[in-house]
């Protein structure tokens, strides 16, 4: 496989019965830990950039959830696509790997909804915060549901796009850009979405997003909208691409209104994959800002 710059040396984790988790565990074990948690179509290669330039201090965490990535890729049969599934995969893991305290949460896209899902059932554990173009609530009152999103929604047109052409995973990698992407970087993002089989989980991804309280998700999404601000005490970096299509301005402004003493930086020349639209100056903000708040 051609990953540029993901070089590392990944684990897998029976996270249930029949079913891998694959992901990374980088750094010192004595090290203060950075979860990181990555959306869809994306999966641990979004973070790829900062685990490199944090591996040396820091202790990097970064889950491939189960469809996506280089973890399973199970039916319906044998997993419920749903963000609680998300959340209790992510407890699993955690308790697995014995981490209990003293965590920086990382989160994008989806991240952000189960990293904050997970987060909000034990508040303590997590210190520090770094947000990049993602959500925590339910769609805000001025923002409007994208078409692209909608369509994926469509029960027939849905499949055909997401599972049968990769839509979603390839448009993510032209579209979520606002400066074209290396080929083979585009390429290394979509790579685990190679079948209609190992789709799965982005077409499930879309259609479990939550926009009223018939939807599956919206309790948990609702509720961490409710609570967010209980994370307003802590150290919290902001870091957002305004050419985000879905997580834009109104989701940065649903962010600060709720972590009001976030450090806020924001790209008039970025888009929805931010930390590819602006590597340098992010991981030059994060290092900064994990030295500038020690645990």
């Amino acid at each position: 496989m051609n990953l540029p710059e993901y070089h590392f040396q990944g684990q897998r984790f029976e996270v249930r019965p029949g079913i891998q988790m694959h992901y990374l565990d980088e750094g010192p074990r004595d090290g203060e830990v950075v979860l990181m948690l990555h959306g869809n179509p994306s999966w641990s290669y979004y973070w790829r950039r900062l685990v490199n330039a944090l591996r040396g201090r820091y202790r990097c965490i970064v889950p491939d959830h189960v469809g996506m990535g280089l973890s399973d890729k199970p039916t319906d049969r044998r997993y419920a696509y749903t963000l609680q599934s998300r959340i209790d995969d992510l407890s699993t893991l955690m308790q697995h790997l014995g981490v209990h305290e003293n965590i920086t949460l990382a989160v994008h896209d989806w991240g952000g909804m189960i990293g904050f899902g997970w987060a909000l059932q034990r508040p303590e554990s997590v210190r520090r915060l770094v947000v990049t173009n993602t959500g925590a609530f339910p769609l805000p009152a001025s923002k409007r549901m994208p078409w692209q999103l909608n369509l994926g929604r469509n029960p027939l047109l849905g499949p055909l796009l997401i599972r049968g052409f990769n839509a979603f995973a390839r448009g993510a990698a032209t579209q979520g850009v606002v400066h074209r992407m290396n080929p083979d970087v585009a390429s290394a993002f979509c790579m685990p979405y190679d079948s209609w089989a190992h789709r799965i989980s982005t077409l499930r991804f879309v259609q479990d997003i939550p926009l009223s309280p018939q939807d599956r998700a919206w309790p948990i999404v609702e509720a961490a909208g409710r609570r967010l601000g209980e994370f307003a005490d802590r150290p919290a970096l902001l870091c957002w691409g305004l050419q985000d299509f879905v997580f834009d301005k109104h989701f940065l402004a649903g962010f600060t209104e709720r972590l009001p003493n976030a450090e806020v930086h924001s790209w008039e020349d970025a888009g929805h994959y931010v930390l590819e639209d602006k590597p340098a100056q992010i991981l030059n903000l994060a290092t900064d800002f994990l030295s500038r708040h020690p645990l």
